[in-house]
């Protein structure tokens, strides 16, 4: 199959959850996809639903031959590449000190650097074609930092940092960026992919209460999935999207709360701050 009609996909994580419904979306939409997880026996019936418009592929994207291959993959079936999407990766939950040295690694592995592996391996066919978008699924996390999730908004804040460069580098060649971060939606974060650090007595005063949310949040959280993937293809298809997309209420006041700290003590503290020049 090598027609370039409509656009092509890339979506890492299709499994369940955001990857899933994106790859539905843009199926729905008459868009090819390439869709990939670590088990690829887990995408038969997105194979029956996409017909010639769907391939399926093993990718662990902290296997950087995988990643390769997957990016060959999708532009030697369909002819190009057109959307790349990050959504691989998993929560975590734990204090800072609470978590191991070779955790805090594992995680950002998964939740950065397979991301960035995926996105470089994709630069060159994209700046190639002169177009082309790259989708980081971030989190509310990836801005607001909370007791027990710093772990894994170091992960999405490193995303985040490197996406924002990213998107300045690459506007010369008609690549964009788009940075998703969604809320609490109904997807697999609070299920059995949460990895969990080791308890310290201590830190049941400050970490207590998100460890409850996230033991209990599944099943019950406000996001539809669905919905999140209709916002993000609405936004791949908009000229003037954002660089970032805040999905759901609870992201949306999240956010902005941030912000509003943010310049309140930016404005509270700007003598000190310009006094600190030469003379």
């Amino acid at each position: 199959m090598t027609n370039t009609d409509g656009r092509v996909w890339l979506i890492t994580g299709c499994s369940a959850g955001f990857g899933r419904e994106i790859a539905l979306a843009a199926l729905a939409a008459g868009d090819r996809v390439l869709a990939t997880a670590r088990r690829p026996e887990t995408l038969t019936d997105l194979e029956a639903k996409g017909g010639d418009r769907i391939r399926t592929a093993a990718l662990d994207i902290t296997d950087a031959g995988q990643v390769e291959a997957a990016v060959k993959t999708a532009v030697e079936t369909f002819g190009r590449l057109d959307v790349v999407v990050n959504n691989a990766g998993h929560g975590a939950v734990g204090a800072v000190e609470e978590f191991t040295m070779s955790e805090l690694r594992a995680l950002m592995e998964v939740n950065f650097f397979g991301a960035v592996e995926l996105t470089k391996a994709a630069l060159p066919h994209l700046r190639a074609q002169a177009d082309g978008t790259i989708v980081q699924i971030s989190s509310a996390g990836g801005q607001v930092a909370l007791p027990g999730f710093g772990a894994y908004s170091a992960a999405k804040f490193a995303l985040e940092g490197l996406s924002e460069a990213l998107a300045a580098e690459v506007a010369p060649f008609g690549v964009r960026v788009l940075i998703v971060e969604p809320g609490a939606f109904r997807t697999e974060f609070g299920g059995g992919r949460l990895q969990r650090s080791r308890t310290i007595d201590a830190y049941e005063l400050s970490t207590s209460d998100t460890r409850e949310a996230v033991e209990t949040m599944h099943g019950t959280q406000p996001g539809d999935p669905a919905k999140a993937a209709a916002a993000i293809l609405r936004a791949v298809g908009c000229p003037n999207r954002p660089l970032r997309l805040a999905l759901g209420d609870d992201a949306v006041d999240a956010i902005r709360a941030h912000h509003e700290s943010i310049a309140t003590d930016l404005s509270n503290w700007e003598k000190v701050s310009r006094g600190t020049d030469l003379d």
